[in-house]
């Protein structure tokens, strides 16, 4: 699966390094792409990773995450 998060609260590149690093750590995440430029995360997973979890690892991290 593949998912597309807007990311909101990223100011630096240091936050896409947070966030891909606890992104990737998620059971089931396979892969964790996170810009920047476009405050998007696109995340490739098994079902078992959630979008929620996925919006709430975002969230434990400091940041706010919506799908789509």
């Amino acid at each position: 699966m593949r998912t597309v998060l807007t990311v909101d609260g990223m100011t630096c590149p240091n936050c896409v390094r947070t966030l891909t690093r606890a992104l990737e750590e998620v059971s089931g995440v396979s892969r964790a792409d996170v810009s920047l430029e476009t405050f998007a995360a696109t995340v490739e997973h098994a079902p078992e990773a959630t979008v929620a979890r996925l919006i709430s690892t975002i969230e434990e991290e400091g940041y706010s995450a919506t799908a789509g």
